[in-house]
């Protein structure tokens, strides 16, 4: 799983560069998420525009990532893909958690 971690003032953008998060993945991913998340910023920003396709495995690997941050951290999600946004929207999982339509909207509006 190949994750890219960078610093954008007070927020950490964590972006996905593989396209699918499923079954096959999952683990690897909720590894590859705690180890980029670790120790990091409040907000936690997940981009997932590469991403084009997820499973049950791959959501709940994310939901999995957000609880390992704690309670007093906040993940939030960008960029989703429409195939992406429907599962989401679809499990009600859109109501989890804050999704922005690109990174770019998600930083402008947590840094404000």
């Amino acid at each position: 799983m190949d994750l890219r971690s960078r610093s954008e003032e007070n927020l950490q953008v964590v972006s996905i560069l593989d396209n699918r998060i499923d079954a096959a993945v999952a683990i690897e991913f909720k590894d590859a998420m705690r180890a980029s998340t670790d120790g990091g910023s409040e907000t936690v920003v997940l981009d997932l525009s590469q991403v084009q396709f997820i499973d049950s495995s791959g959501l709940g690997a994310i939901v999995a990532s957000m609880k390992h941050m704690g309670a007093s951290r906040k993940l939030a999600l960008a960029g989703l893909t429409p195939t992406v946004e429907k599962v989401f929207r679809l499990t009600r999982m859109d109501s989890v958690f804050s999704v922005f339509a690109t990174l770019d909207g998600a930083l402008d509006e947590l840094k404000a």
